[in-house]
């Protein structure tokens, strides 16, 4: 149904120039302030897409998201006290 994708916050020095990556992945946000660049790039070609990327003069830095593998999933296994607290 939905292609896996894997995120990247990739650090720039110049910022009208990483509106290039777009050919790489899709540009979620980009911080003019900051100088960063939030993409997404399908997962059965993360790496050689990042490799492709830290040759790119402007690029500084390249990490990965992680935020696909925190847990979502929560279980109540302590007690809810504010019931106790009433009004």
């Amino acid at each position: 149904m939905f292609a896996e994708r894997t995120g990247y916050i990739i650090w720039v020095t110049d910022v009208k120039a990483a509106r290039n990556l777009e050919k790489y992945g899709t540009v979620h946000y980009i911080s003019r302030r900051m100088h960063y660049v939030v993409m997404y790039v399908n997962a059965d070609r993360a790496e050689e897409v990042a490799k492709n990327i830290r040759r790119l003069s402007y690029v500084r830095k390249i990490e990965r998201s992680y935020r696909n593998e925190i847990k979502t999933e929560y279980t109540k296994d302590i007690p809810d006290k504010t019931r106790y607290y009433g009004l």
